[in-house]
């Protein structure tokens, strides 16, 4: 039995769980991933003209993996079959790959096998495929939630399509709950319930952008209720206890989400790894996307600890890639890994001081000219423009520093960066004065230093 005739004796279960009942039949019923499977893609057209080729689906668990490959099943010409990578061995890969070689020797029919969770598959089981891929006897299509560019063969990847699927918004979430309330043939329609929009906005929340988690714990939910004259009630208690979550004051678009990133930003500031972690635990449990925890604690590295432990901008820029390397639950130690990180680093705002002095002056309108001797002389007549004229090229000189005006005319003496004794910053203020100090004391000494080969010594 294919997959397709697997998914439809499902759909005809009354006993089926309501995630495998909603499951989209068509493109059209599919929610979500527009930039894989909308209107004009390459893979919707592929699947619309049966002209799919290998391909790979990348995503986490929830977001339409095994949902397209079901939809392929129904609309391919060619023969469907599926194994799962967590069963299967090599020799029964290579049954399949006979069988499909003698189905398009004998009639002409392609094969296309997908393999769900093809990262299981060990070296010599990937290596099984490419003969077969390559002279095209099957397409293969292989769905994994890790990254193929690490778990999957190079070379099945160099002659695959990678689709990248990401975890479904809470708004498509909705969606899909929406026609699972609304379908009288594989819904809960005929339930007759009542769901209160608190209910949804948690079951979403919690869901973690996974349809077939959010449909179970409805689903779940719908079981859980009461009510009188044959309508059930499905409140924010009952949809708290189908998840066995309880539901925190959040929303992500009001002030309770600013005032919690406000809290976990100052804690941050303030050192206090114990608030810092408290206040991501209650972002993460209430459904904050990890990708805004990430991107604040990378703006944070620069603005609040800056230069004071440089370090701190790549280990919170690591745990954004982590988030979405990794993805939820697991990136959930990465964020705390970098919250403590930033928490305990050294301080200093001079970033945000020096750019905000520069801002103010640029923002007054005056734009002198840059000076002659800053310009690009690399074009033909800058030269005898008098572009670079001038220049003095600081590895020429002891410890690679010479004074000479780098503002434009008139702003001789501005001070935009002004060091704080924090941290690395402090030995780095110290390192730069001391090559201001002793880098072009004089001219011809340090003209004689440099020929002699001492002036690039340390102190």
């Amino acid at each position: 039995m294919d997959l397709f005739e697997l998914a439809r004796e499902n759909l005809l279960n009354a006993e089926a769980p309501l995630a495998l009942r909603m499951r989209p039949r068509t493109l059209d019923e599919f929610v979500g991933q527009e930039e894989v499977v909308g209107e004009g893609t390459y893979l919707r057209r592929a699947i619309e003209e049966d002209q799919l080729q290998t391909a790979i689906f990348w995503g986490p668990p929830g977001s339409g993996k095994t949902t397209l490959a079901a939809i392929i099943a129904h609309m391919t010409s060619a023969h469907f079959q599926q194994i799962s990578a967590v069963t299967s061995g090599v020799a029964e890969v290579r049954k399949l790959i006979q069988e499909a070689r003698d189905r398009l020797f004998m009639h002409g029919r392609r094969t296309i096998l997908f393999i769900d969770e093809i990262h299981r598959f060990n070296k010599a089981q990937q290596d099984a495929l490419l003969p077969a891929v390559e002279d095209g006897t099957i397409i293969l299509i292989g769905a994994t939630t890790e990254n193929p560019y690490f778990e999957v063969n190079s070379a099945l990847v160099s002659r695959s399509k990678i689709f990248r699927l990401r975890p479904l918004k809470e708004e498509e979430i909705r969606k899909i709950m929406a026609r699972a309330l609304a379908d009288n043939e594989r819904g809960l329609a005929d339930l007759k319930l009542d769901v209160e929009d608190r209910a949804l906005d948690h079951i979403a929340r919690i869901s973690g952008g996974d349809a077939r988690v959010a449909l179970n714990t409805l689903e779940a939910a719908a079981l859980l209720a009461e009510g009188e004259e044959g309508r059930k009630r499905v409140d924010l208690r009952v949809a708290e206890e189908a998840a066995q979550r309880k539901a925190l004051l959040y929303d992500k678009w009001g002030d309770t989400h600013y005032d919690t990133i406000s809290a976990f930003i100052k804690s941050l500031r303030g050192s206090d790894p114990h608030a810092a972690v408290y206040w991501l635990a209650r972002m993460l449990y209430a459904g904050e996307d990890p990708r805004f925890i990430a991107r604040r604690m990378v703006i944070f590295a620069s603005e609040d600890v800056g230069l004071a432990d440089s370090r701190a901008l790549l280990v919170a820029t690591a745990a954004a890639q982590a988030v979405e390397f990794v993805g939820l639950p697991e990136c959930r130690l990465n964020l705390a890994h970098a919250a403590l990180y930033l928490a305990l680093a050294p301080k200093s705002n001079s970033a945000l001081l020096a750019l905000s002095a520069a801002d103010a002056e640029v923002a007054e309108g005056s734009t002198p000219t840059v000076p002659l001797h800053l310009r690009d002389s690399h074009y033909p007549a800058a030269t005898s423009l008098g572009h670079g004229s001038g220049y003095k090229y600081p590895h020429d000189f002891p410890r690679a520093h010479v004074e000479q005006v780098y503002l434009p005319e008139g702003m001789e003496g501005r001070r935009y960066y002004r060091p704080k004794g924090e941290g690395e910053e402090a030995e780095l203020a110290r390192e730069w004065m001391k090559r201001r100090r002793t880098g072009n004391a004089g001219g011809k000494e340090n003209d004689a230093e440099r020929r002699s080969g001492e002036g690039g010594e340390a102190d």
